[in-house]
């Protein structure tokens, strides 16, 4: 079996003829920084020469021997790798190597990479499935070669000044090596207030980007080549559209799907458990666990006193549906008092500005708790099955829209003569940009997703950090890029703008962070480029795709759980700002009438100096 590693990977490459050494001293801060993401294990690999160092952390899920540790050479001592994540169609890989010749000496997944690259070298990440970020040296060429999975499950770091090239799989972690600058990047302050998190390749660092997800790079002598796309969820959806004949409207069909891939995220030599809410997505997945052949699941269900008995109380739906399987079921109330305790670990553990991600820390600390390792998450569902508003919110204002907006200065005109009123009425600040942003996919989807908009940031950042980062940015082109292809169907855009961003930039990077900082790993089943490839030939729109995802357990979920309303899961984060210390907002900034977000986010930025 596959080891997964579900870790911390970081190296320096002094790929400049005249650049100095590498520091042992710097990569050695960098290794100890990501303790968290890998306590079972640590390991490090130096060039003789002294131009490269790689170091790895592990947590160790499958194959726990030593045989299986990195940076892990190959036989031939050509190729060196580091590694973070899991290859699910590795033994279908292995066997194929082996037949054209390759020999192992471990079950991990990790040769089998060392394998492929030497074999098909930067043409490899077709081949794969699964969720990784990881770098590949190459002794003999002197190159470096990263690459990082479809929808961006695994994160990857790099920094390049010229000299020296450095990556990483947190953003704090080159910054702890003391080598990368903390000068702050305009962009990334403008686009966390924009969306709440802040989209890639930006970060809140001006010298450190985000290899961007579906991407893979290679540095040489010559220095950084521009990253190369090879997947992008756009692009999916369009073959899908281009080939018709194969789609079909069989929403049965989604059960093998699902199942497959749950057998496939619960590989592993320890116990895999759940994050269980009341909604479809996770309760499915519990489902379809016990099809998979679990047994004993434990299930983690997180609540707040300050929400008993209300809509916003999922603890006892959730746990009607662990007794509908069978499960070790566990609620965990938090408390204003632990809030408070855990605040400042979280702020530190955070790798990036988030208005999310406290749902997913005391999750994860409950599962670490326990003695889980590893968890299932139902992340994902809504961007595959439509499951947002936005499906329904956007194609609607975009088809009424689209003639105002087209009209050059009167949507920025109506909005400018609205806004006075809007402020007066005391409406939602976004109404009067509808006119000048609501006519096209992009400038909808930043109204529907919007934090703060573009005329707002004023009251958060200053002038000139708000030009140069809008400059920088270009928030509307960035949204709009997600959608390069030819596909037209609403549905299929609002995926794609859904799945590329806040999937991608908040949900997932959040549950990477929180879920290390209590070293559990978040396997996410429903994030997954076979299950989008397959899926996107099903009509699975909305309901139809809530339906078809709560039949696929032999056991299918109540109608109640179908019939329940949509809340999303909520914290009760104004209350608890009002008594913590960390409540007091900046001088001069007035609390937001526009709810709990936009308080929260000023005091999330002021954690990143």
């Amino acid at each position: 079996m596959a080891p997964c590693l579900m870790c911390g990977v970081a190296g320096i490459f002094a790929y400049h003829y005249a650049a100095n050494a590498i520091s042992c001293t710097e990569l050695s801060a960098m290794s100890r920084h990501m303790a968290r993401r890998g306590p079972d294990a640590s390991g490090e690999w130096f060039d003789p020469a002294e131009r490269l160092g790689l170091v790895h952390r592990r947590l160790a899920i499958i194959d726990l021997a030593d045989r299986a540790s990195q940076p892990m050479t190959s036989a031939d001592g050509r190729h060196v790798i580091v590694f973070n994540g899991e290859i699910y169609n590795h033994l279908a890989l292995r066997e194929a190597l082996q037949k054209e010749g390759a020999e192992f000496k471990t079950q991990s997944d990790t040769e089998v990479l060392l394998h492929l690259y030497a074999r098909c070298g930067e043409a490899m990440v077709a081949r794969l499935r699964g969720m990784f970020a990881f770098a590949i040296y190459d002794t003999s060429a002197r190159s470096l070669f990263l690459a990082r999975d479809p929808y961006g499950i695994k994160p990857l770091y790099y920094s390049e000044d010229g000299w020296v090239f450095r990556f990483a799989s947190q953003v704090k972690t080159l910054i702890a090596g003391g080598g990368v600058s903390r000068d702050r990047d305009p962009a990334g302050d403008v686009g966390f207030y924009l969306l709440g998190s802040v989209p890639e390749p930006y970060t809140c660092f001006r010298e450190v980007r985000a290899l961007p997800a579906g991407s893979t790079m290679l540095v040489d002598r010559a220095g950084a080549q521009v990253p190369q796309t090879y997947h992008r969820v756009a692009s999916v959806y369009d073959a899908a559209e281009q080939n018709p004949g194969q789609r079909h409207d069989n929403p049965a069909a989604f059960a093998d799907i699902a199942l497959d891939s749950v057998r496939h995220h619960l590989a592993g030599d320890v116990e895999v458990g759940a994050f269980l809410s009341a909604g479809v997505d996770s309760a499915a997945l519990v489902g379809l666990m016990r099809d998979a052949g679990a047994r004993q699941i434990k299930t983690i269900t997180i609540g707040f006193e300050e929400f008993a008995n209300t809509s916003a109380d999922e603890t006892s739906h959730a746990a009607e549906i662990a007794r509908f399987y069978g499960t070790h079921h566990v609620t965990r109330m938090v408390s204003r008092s632990e809030f408070e305790a855990d605040l400042q670990p979280f702020f530190d553990a955070m790798d990036q500005p988030s208005i999310d991600g406290l749902n997913t820390w005391f999750a994860a600390k409950t599962a670490r708790e326990l003695g889980l390792k590893a968890v299932l998450s139902g992340l994902g569902g809504d961007e595959l099955l439509g499951g947002y508003p936005s499906f329904r919110d956007i194609p609607r204002w975009v088809s009424a829209l689209r003639v105002p907006s087209c009209i050059p200065l009167l949507g920025k005109g109506l909005r400018r003569l609205g806004k006075p009123l809007v402020e007066r009425l005391r409406l939602h600040p976004k109404l009067a940009g509808l006119p000048e942003y609501g006519g096209s996919y992009a400038g909808a989807y930043l109204l529907k997703r919007g934090l703060y908009l573009p005329w707002e940031l004023g009251e958060v950042l200053d002038r000139d950090t708000i030009e140069e980062g809008l400059r920088r940015l270009g928030p509307l082109k960035l949204i709009k890029a997600q959608l390069q292809g030819r596909s037209k169907r609403p549905f299929a855009r609002i995926a794609t703008l859904e799945s590329s961003l806040y999937l991608r930039n908040q949900l997932l990077r959040d549950a990477d962070w929180a879920g290390m900082a209590h070293s559990v790993e978040i396997r996410t089943p429903l994030v997954d480029s076979e299950v989008l490839k397959r899926s996107a030939q099903l009509d699975l729109r909305g309901i139809a795709g809530k339906t078809a995802l709560a039949r696929a357990p032999a056991q299918p979920l109540p109608q109640a759980v179908l019939d329940r309303p949509k809340t999303g899961f909520a914290l009760p984060i104004a209350e608890w700002m009002q008594a913590s210390p960390l409540g007091s907002l900046p001088a001069r900034r007035k609390p937001s009438r526009h709810g709990w977000a936009r308080d929260w986010s000023r005091i999330v930025h002021r954690q990143f100096p």
